[in-house]
């Protein structure tokens, strides 16, 4: 194909308006002959698959950019959660400023005077978040401890894994951002986020690339904390150091003021949660009066309710979702499903489904449940769609193997059987369709029985290598799903060869090579002979009618013009042929009946109803199977009586002694010769005897018919 050539028909078909209908029309109207069609046709397919050939380039050349453009997104909304937090943070902080004032004022200011400057400076930095509680500043605690914990409840949203790890009475004290450095190398491992509250210390990793902002990472209690502060030794400065038994971490503020907030809120918090402690203790440790006993001796009651041991409260089990691979298992299942990696998807849901197998359902875990369902939701339909009939049908049942698998992973082993067999269905749909029809029906035959006999082969093995091992129904659909594929089948071949009106012996052979084929598929443990036979008899019923209507009324024609003269086969090569054409008709002693010369001591009529009854008897037994049998010996009853009745309706009316004789030497070799053949040819074809063709033999002397007649009385 020329570079003009092809680029005038590129522009031709990606012109506006286009339209098909009109351009075929054209096309034909211009052709001169099938040449100018084909070579045109290999220039739209050339082009077609130059087309396909830049599509693939383009998506492979733009991959990249889509990856790293995902890339970007995932940063842009990192950004916006960020921005989101700190948002919500100085909006909690406005709203906590007039709760905290109030208590402040009412305190008098003798208590404000005994405050030190640098501690009031630092509470005016750490904003409605620093205030600590204190023995001179319970009500302050009381007062603000609502906003503090709206404002931890409002933070603590952005950290992934934390909630089960909080208690009841926490509250956020400080919280800012750090960088942690390797102790032994300082080399900078991870930018962190601290959350400080009245008891403990939270350590949660910033997430750039995650919806949320924060991963847990660590929890420490206070009162097992020390902070020792690191002296600057550029470019190192800015780090305190937290020594937790038996190991430490070393974090980098952001400047030095914030630095000397850190550990400046640090001491002052465990220094109030010593004091906190050290209270609780002191009012456990106080005797009680003797107002408070006597009541208590006097009532037998509560003296009971006191004696009897205190149930232990059962406690809800914990389910420990703080590891990595559980905190993003939502996004890497996003991402598997992006990339099509189907495999790798179902992987991490069976490695969570074993995990929280024998483990109880709190709260944690029905909202980490209800994440992974949306995702095996949006799974489970990308994979219907790989499975549509829309889809390429191209690779065979194989490639359906790879979607099927993963649906019988996720415990959509039915979905799966019946989407698979759609796939198949409309595939088996399209290469009947695809089949051209040309040339003998016999030729055509073998071609679609190759098609479909393949196609059902084949997806039978795979059908049995994907559902191995599953529940047995997906087996009773595929017996369901056969059977109707078989229906299509026969169709086709119905239309090709019964509603053709193919003669009876081209019907047989056709029939013959389904049902070779058909038989192929015991092979594999698969009978559908039965179908077929059940699918195919009224067709054959009707071929058999159609062709024993044809004999009886040829037959019939015969008789009409029937001389009962001898045979002049003229040539002896004539007659050695009329000889081995009886011989295949299984007349062996056919030699008694041919005279002197070329001439044979039999009727043309007799000779012509032999052949051709013998002819109708191999093609039908061809076409034989036990639901046919009734039909096939009622139509040979009904050919047979025809030639039968007319013999003996000649022999009664012949008053000529020479034609007499003559007749019944035709009349000895129908009863004596044919009839037997035909009785043994039927015993070998079905395998039992026929009695309806003995009674026939038996009875047929005594057949009586109107004596006035001239034609034969069926």
């Amino acid at each position: 194909m020329s570079d003009s050539g092809a680029s005038r028909l590129r522009r031709q078909l990606e012109s506006g308006g286009f339209e098909a209908r009109l351009y075929v029309k054209q096309l034909s109207q211009q052709s001169d002959g099938d040449r100018d069609l084909q070579e045109h046709r290999q220039r739209v397919q050339a082009l077609a698959e130059e087309t396909a050939q830049n599509l693939k380039r383009n998506v492979y050349q733009n991959y990249r950019q889509f990856i790293e453009t995902a890339r970007e997104i995932s940063y842009l909304e990192s950004e916006m959660y960020q921005l989101s937090h700190l948002l919500t943070e100085q909006k909690s902080s406005l709203e906590s400023i007039p709760l905290a004032l109030l208590p402040a004022a009412a305190a008098g200011t003798a208590a404000a005077a005994e405050d030190t400057a640098g501690a009031g400076a630092r509470d005016r930095r750490r904003g409605p978040a620093g205030f600590l509680p204190g023995p001179a500043g319970a009500s302050r605690e009381g007062a603000g401890e609502e906003g503090k914990q709206r404002t931890l409840t409002t933070l603590l949203e952005k950290v992934e894994g934390c909630r089960h790890l909080l208690e009841a009475g926490q509250y956020l004290v400080y919280n800012g951002d750090l960088v942690e450095y390797e102790a032994d190398h300082m080399a900078q491992l991870q930018r962190v986020h601290g959350f400080l509250m009245n008891d403990c210390l939270l350590v949660a990793t910033w997430l750039p690339q995650r919806r949320g902002m924060y991963r847990y990472n660590a929890l420490y209690p206070l009162d097992g904390l020390a902070v020792v502060n690191v002296k600057d030794n550029p470019p190192m400065k800015d780090m305190f150091k937290l020594l937790m038994f038996p190991e430490s971490r070393i974090f980098q503020a952001e400047n030095a003021k914030i630095k000397r907030e850190w550990l400046e809120v640090l001491e002052e918090t465990k220094r109030a949660l010593g004091e906190k402690r050290r209270r609780e203790q002191e009012a456990a440790a106080a005797p009680r009066g003797p107002p408070q006993a006597t009541p208590k001796a006097g009532n037998p009651f509560e003296e009971d309710d006191e004696e009897e041991p205190a149930l232990p409260e059962v406690e809800e089990e914990k389910v420990d979702l703080s590891m990595e691979w559980i905190q993003e298992l939502p996004e890497d299942l996003d991402v598997c499903i992006a990339q099509r990696d189907f495999e790798g998807a179902v992987d991490l849901l069976d490695k969570l489904n074993h995990y929280l197998e024998d483990k109880p359902s709190p709260p944690p875990v029905k909202e980490l449940r209800a994440k992974v369902d949306e995702r095996v939701r949006q799974l489970t339909e990308v994979l219907v769609f790989e499975l549509s009939p829309d889809r390429s049908l191209r690779g065979g049942p194989k490639a359906t193997r790879r979607a099927v698998s993963q649906l019988i992973r996720l415990g959509q082993c039915t979905k799966a059987c019946e989407l698979f067999l759609r796939n198949r269905a409309a595939a088996v749909h399209t290469a009947i369709r695809q089949l051209r029809i040309e040339g003998a029906t016999l030729l055509y035959i073998h071609k679609l029985c190759h098609v479909f006999f393949t196609s059902l082969l084949e997806t039978a093995k795979e059908f049995e290598t994907d559902f191995a091992g599953t529940d047995s129904g997906c087996y009773s659909a595929f017996v369901v799903w056969a059977r109707s594929a078989m229906g299509m089948f026969v169709d086709a071949f119905s239309k090709q060869v019964f509603d053709s009106k193919e003669s009876l012996s081209t019907a047989a052979e056709c029939v013959k090579v389904a049902k070779e084929h058909c038989q192929q598929l015991g092979d594999i443990g698969l009978d559908l002979t039965f179908i077929i036979h059940a699918l195919l008899v009224r067709d054959i019923q009707g071929a058999l009618h159609s062709y024993k209507e044809i004999i009886i009324e040829a037959t019939k024609h015969r008789n009409s013009e029937e001389m009962w003269r001898r045979m002049n086969l003229m040539t002896p090569e004539a007659l050695g042929k009329l000889k081995e054409e009886m011989r295949s008709c299984g007349v062996s002693n056919f030699e008694q009946y041919t005279g002197d010369d070329c001439w044979v001591n039999l009727s043309y009529t007799v000779v012509a109803f032999t052949k051709q009854t013998m002819g109708f008897l191999e093609e039908a037994l061809k076409l034989y199977f036990p639901e046919l049998h009734m039909v096939l010996l009622e139509s040979l009853v009904e050919v047979i009586l025809v030639a039968v009745q007319h013999v003996d309706y000649s022999l009664r009316c012949e008053q000529d002694p020479e034609k007499k004789a003559f007749i019944r030497q035709n009349a000895s070799f129908l009863y004596e010769t044919v009839l037997p053949v035909v009785e043994k040819r039927f015993e070998e074809g079905v395998g039992k005897p026929a009695k309806q063709l003995q009674d026939l033999r038996s009875t047929s002397r005594l057949i009586r018919v109107n004596p006035e007649s001239t034609t034969s009385v069926v």
